[in-house]
């Protein structure tokens, strides 16, 4: 965090020094391991056994906040005779489909309760036993279509569990499956798996502990790279159970931040640049299931909880897209938005491109040419396009890959036989435009217009619009039915100056959306009949009152400690969500010390420090009756409202793709087995064939260190903001590799020398770095030797250098489809890599000698995950 996120470490330091205890784990010592009381080194990928042995810690010696437990989760819920999780099935739960490499969740449900997710979807599912679950909410559907990022915060509807045991002593009860799934996971596990001593192990969890419960709140804050994993999204779920057992949750001090990569890699996914995904977290219809609105809400919502009002989220978001055009009549235009037919990721579409099926490409604000994994496969997709356009502040990699690309260099791509046409488009930076970001903690601050942008760049805003407006103007008086959802939008946004830049506050004013009195104040004033218009429904206040609430600047000296009146933060300006939670069920704070939020029976209504996450009439006595939907159906003691029965899941009987409980899985490419389970690598990852994304076999004699990518303080993410500054690139001159003095030996490399790193598919050379910040551990009764990489540079610039990526395969999470880029596997070799075409044959090389084929895949194309069994160097991928 202080390395890659300086700014909001201040804050980490300032509870430091009101006597707060840091912990960092992490494999590398940085600047916040320098900076904390404890450092835990732990190998890469191996998290889950870490975290799961807190869990187990916490459960076996009843140190959970059992009150907020009892009250506010489904630890009470009793789960189906037929469930079975990996303590039984060695490694994989009930419902597993080994031909589709997919579960069917029907057997993850509640005793008693219908496995639907939402009252017209009930019937197919009983009747189809499960099928139509599988295609909706589980099977290989929902993991091709990220189908899990769909549900935002509140999964599908699954409804109150029917039966219950609130002493949480039924076997079968949420919290003993808890207590037997995560036995296995012990201090002695932790470093079998992690390489954490027990004893190390042990002053975490005291800590964690000691720290959490009704007068205390521990906080847990990760980087983005916790997610870049194959079981990245299990990783937070098994944050979130720690955290919601020890009543960490919705409480102040307490909660799971999500360090962002950048400023706004929060509001890139509140209005989304994900495949899969609309504003505000509304799924993406898919082509084959939801041919109309009804049938949309019908099946992608259940009918309780803040996700209950759907529909009027969806009607006002079409209303803002497509406004008059936009009636009851014809559906509200839902006809006109996209539809998902399966996998719309960056890396099948990469695929597509290499497969000449994607033509054009538009690169806003991105560097795949060196920023994503595999780069090499990145730069084939783009060297087999009719067209490419680039918008970006330099001339990056990805515009200039048919001329100076690494395949150039080795002959395997001829920049004359490059069919590509590529545009650049120069950008103009933050400061030489209005705009918002929005970062970690959802707090979406306005920013102003500084500088204007030299010569003829422009902001992106100016080039969607104006892009926009042009392809209007050709398609105008078209007869054709394909373009009326283009001549139909909304696109009449305000201009000023002389390159008529669109106004960024009228878009933010259509994102807050407005009914028949003007700007609207919260999303509860959203309704489904057309008469409200809002781009995004979780913006809904951002402008009440016409005034541009992320503007707002009020010195902290002049308000509370919350700082209400500093930027805006969605839903509604509040500024921890759930804090419902902070309260007891009778509506009083847990205790004085963390008084946040409590029932004023005098007024009527909840009052504190913040804006409620409740409806703020609602008593803690209120009991919804009969047929009641949305928030109403909520109770008065239900704080997680996004959740269809107001309880937060530790455990989660629909919603994901590769399990309701988090397990430990080794890496797809691990250097051990793993203890656990038979079944090594999680069941349902995507693996994606193809020449140039071969994948090791676990262990590999010939690959046998593991290497994991990061940051720096003094580069920003792929380097096409900072190699081609001269300060910065003084600072960090050279991409280099960090190695322990241990690794140094066994391999004759030298401090500031050269290394070659070799994977199979690429080779990189890096200056070495021989340092006791990353040290060697002790797994599986062998000794791990790491090795830690920057991932910030790339050919152009001032500061140069080979690509991290380069090294990684493609390999992705199930339920959101992100790349394993923080575990794979490499080699390490003294001196510098071949030159020319000696790089290919020089991997090649490597390939043959740990037996990795060089022909077509071996399955022959895509495939989700390796067989449930072990994998070995004569069964690959």
């Amino acid at each position: 965090m202080a390395e890659c996120h300086p700014v909001g470490f201040q804050w980490v330091m300032e509870a430091k020094a009101r006597g707060a205890t840091v912990i960092h784990v992490d494999p590398r010592f940085t600047r916040t391991s320098a900076m904390a009381d404890l450092h835990v080194p732990l190998r890469a990928g191996s998290d889950i056994a870490f975290l799961g042995a807190l869990i187990n810690h916490v459960l076996s010696t009843g140190k959970d906040f059992r009150e907020y437990v009892v009250a506010y989760t489904n630890a009470s819920a009793i789960l189906r005779e037929d469930f079975a999780g990996p303590e039984d099935l060695d490694g994989l739960f009930s419902g597993f489909d080994p031909e589709q490499r997919s579960y069917d969740p029907l057997t993850w449900m509640y005793e008693g309760t219908e496995a639907a997710p939402a009252a017209g979807e009930r019937g197919r599912w009983r009747s189809s036993h499960g099928q139509h679950a599988a295609a909706e909410h589980g099977g290989a559907g929902h993991r091709d279509t990220a189908r899990a990022e769909a549900y935002g915060e509140g999964g599908p509807g699954v409804g109150e569990a029917a039966a219950t045991d609130p002493t949480l002593q039924h076997p079968r009860c949420v919290y003993q499956v808890l207590k037997r799934h995560f036995a296995r996971y012990t201090p002695e596990l932790v470093e079998d798996v992690c390489g954490i001593p027990p004893e190390q192990f042990a002053q975490v969890a005291e800590a964690i502990t000691a720290n959490s419960g009704r007068e205390r709140t521990t906080a847990l804050c990760y980087s983005v790279g916790w997610t870049q994993h194959t079981v990245g999204v299990q990783y937070i779920r098994s944050a979130s159970i720690l955290q919601t057992l020890l009543g960490n949750i919705g409480r102040p001090g307490g909660g799971i931040l999500a360090l962002r990569g950048h400023a706004s890699i929060q509001g890139s996914t509140d209005v989304p640049t994900l495949f899969d995904l609309l504003p505000g977290y509304l799924p993406m219809p898919h082509a084959g299931r939801h041919h109309d609105l009804h049938a949309y809400v019908d099946a992608t919502t259940g009918p309780t909880g803040y996700w209950g009002n759907m529909r009027a989220y969806t009607v006002s978001l079409l209303k803002a897209w497509w406004g008059q055009a936009a009636t009851e009549d014809n559906d509200f235009r839902f006809d006109w938005l996209p539809r998902l037919t399966g996998d719309h990721g960056s890396y099948r579409t990469v695929l597509n491109q290499i497969a000449g099926e994607c033509k054009g490409y538009f690169l806003i604000g991105e560097n795949p040419a060196v920023g994503s994994a595999n780069a090499k496969l990145q730069r084939l997709g783009l060297a087999n396009l009719d067209w490419l356009v680039v918008r970006d502040l330099q001339l990056i990699e990805s515009a200039t890959f048919w001329q100076d690309g690494p395949e150039i260099e080795t002959g395997e791509l001829r920049t004359e036989e490059i069919p590509t046409e590529v545009f650049f488009v120069p950008a103009a930076a933050h400061t030489e435009k209005s705009g918002s970001f929005t970062n970690t903690q959802r707090l979406v601050q306005w920013h102003h217009q500084a500088v204007d942008p030299p010569g003829d760049a422009r902001s992106d805003l100016w080039f969607a619009y104006h892009l926009g407006r042009i392809i209007r103007e050709k398609l105008a008086g078209s007869p054709q039915k394909r373009d009326r959802p283009l001549l139909e939008l909304t696109w009449d946004y305000p201009t000023e100056g002389p390159h008529a830049e669109p106004s960024a506050e009228a878009v933010l004013a259509e994102m807050n959306g407005e009914g028949p009195d003007g700007p609207l104040a919260a999303s509860t004033q959203l309704r489904d009949d057309g008469s409200t218009s809002c781009g995004v429904w979780i913006y809904c206040g951002i402008r009440a009152g016409g005034h541009n609430h992320a503007a707002n600047r009020r010195p902290g000296s002049e308000q509370s400690w919350v700082a209400p009146d500093w930027a805006w933060a969605w839903p509604a300006n509040r500024r921890i969500l759930y804090n419902r939670a902070s309260a007891d069920p009778e509506g009083r704070p847990w205790s004085e010390r963390k008084k946040y939020l409590w029932w004023d029976a005098g007024a009527g209504r909840w009052t504190g420090e913040d804006v409620p996450d409740f409806e703020p009439d609602k008593p803690p006595d209120y009991r919804p009756p009969p047929g009641a939907r949305a928030q109403d159906a909520l109770s008065g003691t239900s704080p997680f409202i996004m959740q269809s029965d107001g309880l937060a899941w530790l455990f989660a009987p629909a919603g994901l793709a590769d399990g309701p409980l988090p397990a430990h899985y080794e890496p797809y490419e691990s250097p051990v087995d793993n203890p656990l389970y038979r079944q090594q690598t999680n069941p349902t990852l995507r693996t994606y064939s193809h020449p140039a994304n071969r994948y090791h076999p676990s262990p590999s004699e010939v690959f046998p260190y593991v290497f994991t990518t990061y940051r720096l303080t003094e580069h920003h993410t792929a380097g096409g903001m900072s190699r081609t500054l001269p300060y910065l690139s003084e600072l960090q001159p050279e991409f280099f590799c960090e190695v322990s003095p241990e690794l140094a030996a066994e391999r004759g490399l030298e401090h500031l020398g050269w290394a070659t790193v070799v994977s199979a598919r690429a080779a990189i050379e890096a200056r070495v770095l021989v340092t006791d910040r990353i040290r060697p551990l002790r797994a599986r009764g062998r000794t791990i030797h790491q090795v830690g990489l920057p991932y910030h540079w790339g050919p152009n610039g001032l500061s140069t250098g080979d690509a991290a990526n380069e090294l990684l395969s493609v390999v992705l999470d199930p339920n959101v489809h992100i790349q394993e880029a923080k575990a794979a596997t490499c080699d390490i070799r003294p001196g510098r890599r071949p030159r020319g075409a000696g790089l290919p044959g020089y991997v090649a090389e490597h390939r043959r000698r740990a037996r990795i084929p060089d022909g077509p895949g071996a399955d022959g194309g895509d495939s989700a995950a390796d067989p449930p069994a072990d994998r070995n160097g004569d069964s690959l991928p």
